[in-house]
């Protein structure tokens, strides 16, 4: 039986899938969508949402459009 995330870890776990398929570091997505480290870290770890803006700004550094994140985040939901 497979086991399915929360909106929030499986948001957390599309976005480090999409960072490492980049060969990015949490420092140089900061670097990249202009947001703080840690707040990326929180993402990934399933601590903190996106805001629409967010999910705009992380899909522009990551070279991928926001339907796309989204979609993956399906993937691993309830």
């Amino acid at each position: 039986m497979e086991k399915y995330l929360a909106i929030e870890a499986a948001f957390g776990a599309a976005l480090k899938e999409s960072r490492k398929l980049n060969a990015l570091s949490q420092e140089q997505l900061s670097f990249e969508s202009g947001l703080d480290r840690s707040f990326i870290s929180l993402l990934e770890c399933g601590h903190k949402q996106p805001s629409l803006l967010t999910l705009f700004q992380l899909a522009k550094a990551l070279k991928t459009t926001p339907s796309q994140l989204l979609a993956e985040t399906e993937k691993h939901c309830i």
